[in-house]
């Protein structure tokens, strides 16, 4: 059997890698947890205080100028978690009518000629309802900056 063999004779390779040991050698458990704490906060934090979908965009104001996504019950805001493993971090809101806040939904009746319901005071009677898009899961420019500063603390890298 024949073959090639490379022998390469680098000095002072040994601190090289003492120095970046802390990359090679990470716990990524403990990163992913990080990161999804972190999204978890940005997603709270546009869902109360920003009110802007990760792109930017400005959420169509309701009906009733309040304050959207967070009026009835706080059931959105209350069931934005997170989770991680070893290999990613996830987050995102676990209330079963999330979605249709994220993506925006049009209800049409079921079994009768109308939907029927209360907004502000009045009894309304529609062939259909449409909930606008309010996407506040996702990275904005803001939180990928947030995300390479954890990053570079975390591994000691100055950007």
């Amino acid at each position: 059997m024949s073959g090639i063999s490379i022998v390469a004779e680098i000095k002072g390779f040994e601190q090289v890698l003492k120095k970046y040991k802390h990359i090679f050698a990470f716990e990524p458990s403990e990163l992913m947890s990080t990161l999804g704490a972190l999204g978890e906060s940005q997603t709270r934090r546009r869902i109360s205080d920003e009110k802007t979908a990760p792109d930017g965009t400005a959420w169509q104001p309701n009906t009733q100028g309040t304050s959207i996504l967070v009026e009835s019950g706080q059931h959105l805001l209350s069931s934005v978690a997170w989770t991680s493993s070893a290999t990613e971090a996830e987050w995102g809101a676990t209330w079963e009518h999330a979605h249709v806040h994220q993506e925006g939904m049009v209800i049409v009746p079921k079994n009768a000629g109308a939907l029927v319901f209360e907004l502000a005071g009045r009894t309304i009677h529609a062939k259909s309802a449409t909930i606008p898009a309010r996407a506040f899961v996702g990275i904005s420019t803001d939180n990928e900056a947030e995300i390479m500063d954890v990053l570079s603390d975390y591994f000691g890298v100055v950007q």
